[in-house]
């Protein structure tokens, strides 16, 4: 089968896409890519100086949008994982960005950007791990990088030199920050230390200890006299920096405090949560004045516009939301990012694409045009498996809260909910007459159900842990099963009998899926890094298929020709990470490979005939393959 030639990116948004301008689906498209809807998910947000670009760092790379028309004018690309920071320089001219992963070919690297045309400048390596805080001094002349390596990094910004290492910490270095006038630097750590530095002479001056845990973000007042620090122990701390005294402690967020930001008058702090919240204090007097609510999702980014009139916020829900800073009402919401994709699916049709995702929703998307259609939503957890009934009128979806909901595809109303799981849901499968629904869970235990009544019909067991993937047969007679206790099994599907326990996997067995006549069943084991064919009437293992990374997805072609698989990891001698792979169906022999996802793919399924395939990752986009004979 000679195939792929063209690639479509479906972007998942959480509102319309039609709310913003579409230019930006033909920017910096890979190689074979003939559209991008799909900006990936957030990961930090800023202003730049002048207030007149927002900056958004994501799992794909960094768009900036004007502020005025809230329109896309620039991405920065090329980032294998995501960014994990960013910062202007002061003169809004450069933008310097960190990642742990490669970018042009250098791991654990700090890159500067032209912040007005988005061109590449530099590249500052050293770090020997993850760099996960970047900051310009107030001069724009030093740039200050903290590290996994326990270091700090700092620069000379205009040569690219690295001029001093600080060392001290004992562990992660999360956060780096100047003081205003320049002369101090804070930086804060994974044990809960905060240290402060002399930035010219790099000599550790005072250490601020009080936090319990990660110390993630780091902000000085306008003035310089108060440090705000913000902690996975869910606490923000307040300091002077003078006498390194404590001044106040404050409370109320119901998980990890990820970003702490100082308003422009340094008369305001706020502080975004993995309790989804955003909460603005007064700080001087260190006390509480109001909560934003709205994102579904960890705030992982704060940060005040210039003239402190609009606060932005990032989050793992896939938005961007503005805040009048003064009032706390929501003025507007950039869509268009996106979280985790754990599921997809095609109806029997091929025109819909069905996808399961982190925030707990289920997305319908037109499979032609790409185009959003509707958003399912009820679940209270992620939806970890999707399942179009063969008829195309209902949607199964699984999910982490332990239920499994049926939704009518025409109206995307809610028509069932399946209880009893005494775990998380992860996976479902409709037989091919429609009249059974099979479901992998957590409790290490299959239901089968009547999808007429939603009744439970009856328990399968034997499995010693986690189900992660069920399939029935193409004849509706045998089910497979995968499970994290490293085997797969074929049971009757009439009588809940176990026919084969299939012996190999050296690890998780992520997927099963069936050939279109039910003579090969393909099981995809993660860690141990393969994909492997058995014969389903004797429960025989026929062939392996090496990955060198993860392969934890397969799924047949409807002409049974060709299988793809997930991967990730070094293969055939080269570094391609995040990858799908095509392989001879009956030879075993490798045929394509498929790139373009920048995190882990999770899911593969062929259209039913079979001119596309969908992967879904969790860099929050689904991609669309076009595949030729």
């Amino acid at each position: 089968m000679k195939i792929i030639v063209t690639l479509l990116i479906l972007l998942l948004t959480l509102c319309s896409p039609d709310i913003f301008a579409q230019n930006y689906t033909q920017w910096e498209l890979p190689e074979g890519a003939i559209a991008r809807l799909g900006k990936g998910s957030i990961n930090e947000i800023h202003y730049s100086p002048d207030g007149t670009r927002l900056a958004v760092a994501g799992s794909i790379g960094i768009w900036i949008y004007d502020t005025v028309t809230y329109q896309e004018v620039a991405q920065l690309t090329g980032f294998a994982g995501g960014i994990t920071s960013m910062a202007f320089s002061p003169d809004g001219k450069t933008l310097v960005s960190a990642s742990g992963d490669a970018l042009f070919g250098e791991l654990n690297a700090i890159h500067l950007w032209d912040a007005v045309a988005g061109e590449h400048e530099q590249t500052l390596t050293g770090h020997t791990g993850n760099v996960y805080s970047v900051s310009f001094s107030p001069d724009g002349q030093t740039l200050a990088s903290g590290s996994g390596d326990k270091t700090i990094r700092l620069w000379d910004a205009l040569t690219g030199e690295h001029t001093r290492t600080l060392t001290g910490h004992r562990d992660n270095v999360y956060s780096v920050s100047f003081s205003p006038d320049g002369k101090t630097l804070a930086s804060g750590s994974k044990t809960g230390a905060v240290r402060l530095w002399d930035a010219v002479t790099g000599e550790h001056t005072r250490i601020l200890t009080g936090h319990r845990d990660n110390v993630y973000s780091i902000s000085f007042s306008p003035n310089g006299e108060t440090l705000a620090s913000g902690s996975w122990d869910g606490t923000v701390r307040l300091w002077d920096i003078a006498t390194g005294k404590h001044k106040k402690r404050l409370t109320g967020h119901r998980g990890s405090v990820y970003s702490v930001s100082f308003s422009p008058d340094g008369k305001m702090l706020a502080s975004g949560s993995e309790d989804k919240t955003i909460r603005l204090w007064d700080a001087v007097k260190g006390k509480h004045t109001r909560t934003l609510t709205g994102h579904t999702g960890n705030v992982y980014s704060v940060s005040f516009s210039p003239d402190g009139e609009t606060l932005a916020s990032g989050s793992w829900d896939g938005t961007v939301r503005l805040w009048d800073a003064v009032t706390g009402e929501p003025k507007q919401t950039l869509t268009g990012h996106t979280e985790h994709v754990y599921s997809v699916s095609f109806s029997p049709d091929g025109k819909t694409l069905a996808s399961g995702n982190l925030d707990g929703t289920v997305r319908l998307w037109d499979a032609v045009t790409g185009k959003h259609k509707r958003t399912l939503t009820g679940h209270t957890d992620s939806v970890s498996s999707v399942s179009f009934s063969p008829d195309g009128k209902t949607l199964a979806s699984g999910s982490r809260d332990k239920t499994i909901r049926l939704w009518d595809i025409v109206t995307g109303k809610h028509k069932k909910r399946l209880t009893g799981h005494r775990g998380g849901v992860d996976s479902v499968s409709f037989s091919p007459d429609g009249k059974m629904l099979a479901s992998g869970s957590e409790d290490k235990t299959i239901r089968l159900w009547d999808t007429v009544t939603g009744k439970h019909k009856q328990t399968l067991t034997g499995h010693t842990d986690i189900v992660n993937s069920v399939s029935f047969s193409p004849d509706g007679k045998t089910l497979a099963s995968g499970s994290w206790d490293e085997t797969a099994r074929l049971w009757d599907a009439v009588t809940g009998e176990n026919r084969w326990t299939l012996n190999g996997h050296m690890d998780s067995v992520d997927s099963v899926a069936f050939n279109p006549d039910g003579n090969v069943l393909a099981t995809g084991g993660n860690w141990d890094k393969t994909v492997r064919l058995w014969d389903t009437k004797t429960g025989e293992h026929q062939r392996t298929l090496m990955h060198t990374g993860p392969a934890g997805s397969a799924s047949f072609s409807p002409d049974g020709r060709t299988l793809a698989s997930q991967s990730g990891g070094l293969i055939f001698s080269e570094v391609e990470v995040n990858v799908v792979h095509l392989w001879d169906a009956v030879t075993g022999e490798h045929k394509w490979t498929l790139t373009g996802h920048t995190s882990v793919i999770t899911s593969v399924a062929f259209s039913p005939d079979g001119r596309r395939l969908a992967s879904g990752s969790w860099d929050g986009t689904v991609l669309l393959w076009k595949l030729f004979q």
